[in-house]
């Protein structure tokens, strides 16, 4: 098994602590290898996979109300 998947295997059974000591040490790996790092500051880190997501859930809502402004218009 690969170590990712052990990780992953992992998690649901931390308790909330330990998930955020968890994410906490990830972010600090992000900082120390300088990679994909958006913004920094004493809140946290904005990675370019936290702008991605974001990106694609507002786009999302987007769509939805396009398509539901569509549906209004054919009526």
């Amino acid at each position: 098994m690969s170590t990712v998947a052990e990780v992953k295997s992992a998690l649901p059974g931390l308790t909330l602590p330990e998930l955020r000591q968890v994410e906490q040490a990830v972010r600090q790996l992000y900082r120390e290898r300088h990679l994909g790092i958006i913004h920094d500051d004493a809140y946290g880190i904005w990675t370019e996979d936290d702008q991605t997501s974001a990106a694609a859930a507002a786009l999302m809502l987007m769509d939805k109300e396009e398509a539901r402004d569509e549906q209004e218009k054919a009526r």
